[in-house]
C-alpha cells in the first residue's frame, strides 16, 4: 500500500486541488483538519466529525504526553483505537504549546524543559522525544519539532530561532527514520520558520528541502500579526517550498483566512476556531459569523444558515439554539460545533470544486462579498 503520495488534480492561479493518499485513507486538498487536542474533537463523536466531511483530524503531542501519557495510549492500541477514529491523524510536535502554555520553560540547543500547566511536573521535550511520542501515538503525519518565536521579536532573535529549528528539523528527520515499522507507514512534515521575513523564510525553506520531507508546513503565522501581514507573507512563503509537496498553514483560521491562503497556494489547515467558537455561541455562515446569544435570535425560526446542508441546520432553529446556548445546555455546544465544522468542510469542498472548474477567482470574490459585507 502507498505510504504517502500527493497528487495535484487541477490548478487555478496559485490555488491547487488534489489528494494526499495514505494507508488509512485519502485526504482531499485543500483540506481542513478539525482539532482533536486531547483525543477528542470537543463536543463531537468521531462518527459525527467524519459526517461533516473531515478526512483527517489533528491530535496534540503536548496535551497527550501530559494526559493520559503517550506510553499509556500506546499500550491501549494507539491514538486511533483509543478514540475510535480510523482515518489519518496529524499530530503537532508539541513545540508551540510548550512555548505558549508552559510555565518556567527553558530552551537550549538540546530541546525544551518545562513545567506542566496541569500540575507543575517537570518535563523535557527534544526533537527525538517528540518523534518518539508521535510514534507511540501512532500518528500518520508527524510534525518536526520546532520553536515558534513571536513575530514582533528582533530579526536577530528570529534568525537564531529559525536556524535552531532547522537543526532540530534534521534531528527530527533522523529520529523519525529510526522509528522502524512506524516510519514505513507514516509521513514527516518539516516546518518553515522566519516570521514575516522573506529572506529568513527562503533560507528555512532551502534547509528543509535539503533535508527532505513528505510535506512542508508554514509555521510562525496566525500568532498575532494580523491578516494583512499574514497574507503578505503568504504572497511569497508557499512558493519557496517544493511545488510537488503539500503545504500546510498551521493554526489558521477564519473562513476568509482560508480562502485567502488557498488563493496563495496553501493545501492544508487546522484551527480550533470552529469548535471553540461554537461552544461560545458563535456560528459561521456564508453571510458572515453570527452570535446566537443575541436577543434578535430568540424567536427566529430560520436555521443557523439557510445555505448550510448540515444536520443541525436541517432540524433546529436559531431560536432553539439561542435558548440552548443561553441556558448553558451541553446540546447547544454540540449542535453549534457540528454546524461550524460542517460549514468549514462545505467551504473546503466549494473551493475544491471552484479550482477544478477554473473559476476560483470568481468564487473568492463572491465569497468575500457575501461573508464580509
Amino acid at each position: 500500500m502507498t505510504r504517502f503520495s500527493f497528487s495535484i488534480d487541477a490548478r487555478d492561479g496559485r490555488a491547487r486541488t488534489g489528494a494526499i493518499t495514505m494507508q488509512r485513507g485519502t485526504i482531499r486538498t485543500p483540506a481542513f483538519m478539525p482539532v482533536g487536542t486531547a483525543a477528542t474533537v470537543k463536543a463531537m463523536k468521531v462518527e459525527d466529525v467524519r459526517a461533516t466531511g473531515a478526512d483527517i483530524i489533528l491530535g496534540n503531542t503536548y496535551h497527550l504526553m501530559l494526559r493520559p501519557g503517550a506510553e499509556r495510549v500506546a499500550r491501549l492500541g494507539g491514538l486511533h483505537a483509543f478514540m475510535g477514529w480510523d482515518r489519518p491523524i496529524l499530530t503537532d510536535s508539541g513545540g508551540y504549546q510548550v512555548m505558549s502554555l508552559s510555565d518556567l520553560r527553558k530552551i537550549t540547543e538540546e530541546g525544551v524543559t518545562f513545567k506542566s500547566h496541569l500540575d507543575g511536573s517537570k518535563h523535557a521535550l527534544t526533537p527525538e522525544r517528540s518523534m518518539e511520542i508521535q510514534r507511540l501515538l501512532g500518528s500518520d503525519i508527524v510534525m518536526a519539532f520546532d520553536e515558534c518565536p513571536r513575530a514582533d521579536q528582533s530579526r536577530d532573535v528570529i534568525a537564531a530561532s529559525m536556524e535552531m529549528s532547522m537543526r532540530w528539523a534534521r534531528r527530527s528527520r533522523d529520529g523519525f527514520d529510526a522509528g522502524g515499522e512506524h516510519a514505513q507507514r507514516a509521513a514527516l512534515f518539516g516546518i518553515q520558520q522566519g516570521a514575516l521575513d522573506r529572506d529568513l523564510r527562503r533560507i528555512s525553506a532551502e534547509k528543509l528541502t535539503e533535508i527532505g520531507f513528505d510535506g512542508y508546513a508554514i509555521g510562525g503565522l496566525a500568532v498575532g500579526e494580523g491578516q494583512e501581514a499574514m497574507f503578505a507573507t503568504l504572497d511569497f512563503a508557499p512558493g519557496q517550498l517544493p511545488d510537488d509537496r503539500p503545504r500546510y498553514l498551521m493554526g489558521v483560521g477564519k473562513p476568509d483566512d482560508l480562502v485567502g491562503a488557498v488563493e496563495r497556494g496553501v493545501d492544508m489547515f487546522d484551527c480550533v476556531l470552529p469548535s471553540r467558537s461554537g461552544r461560545n455561541g458563535q456560528a459561521f455562515t456564508w453571510n458572515g459569523p453570527i452570535n446566537i446569544r443575541n436577543a434578535r435570535f430568540a424567536e427566529d425560526t430560520d436555521p443557523v444558515d439557510p445555505r448550510c446542508a448540515c444536520a443541525t441546520c436541517g432540524k433546529y432553529t436559531r431560536a432553539y439554539l439561542h435558548h440552548l446556548v443561553r441556558s448553558g445546555e451541553i446540546l447547544g455546544a454540540m449542535l453549534m460545533t457540528e454546524h461550524n465544522l460542517s460549514f468549514y468542510q462545505q467551504l473546503m469542498q466549494a473551493m475544491r470544486d471552484a479550482i477544478g472548474a477554473g473559476r476560483f477567482a470568481q468564487f473568492a470574490a463572491q465569497f468575500r462579498s457575501d461573508y464580509l459585507r
